[in-house]
């Protein structure tokens, strides 16, 4: 298994924006989580930006979880991107 961690910058007002699809993007971060491929996420502060942490064996399967984010494709998020981790201390 592999680390990834997703970042998200998010886009002008996404604050005011996000809230119709904010149920349905929390479904799909706790649907990951009890699969065992998400382990935390959370938003910055201030909320620029957000940080998605994936325990998995291809990062296939978290750029498919951002392609399938309704923050992504209704443009609350304007760029994301993956990068692997290697873990030093923890799990």
């Amino acid at each position: 298994m592999n680390y990834y961690i997703l970042f998200y910058e998010t886009a002008d007002g996404y604050e005011e924006r996000r809230q119709p699809y904010r149920d349905t993007h929390l479904n799909m971060l706790r649907k990951a989580q009890e699969e065992g491929t998400l382990l935390m996420a959370g938003a910055y502060d201030p909320i620029d930006g957000a940080a998605l942490v994936f325990r998995c064996k291809h990062q296939d399967t978290v750029e498919e979880f951002a392609r399938e984010d309704p923050y992504v494709k209704n443009g609350l998020v304007k760029r994301w991107w993956v990068r692997k981790w290697t873990v030093v201390v923890g799990e």
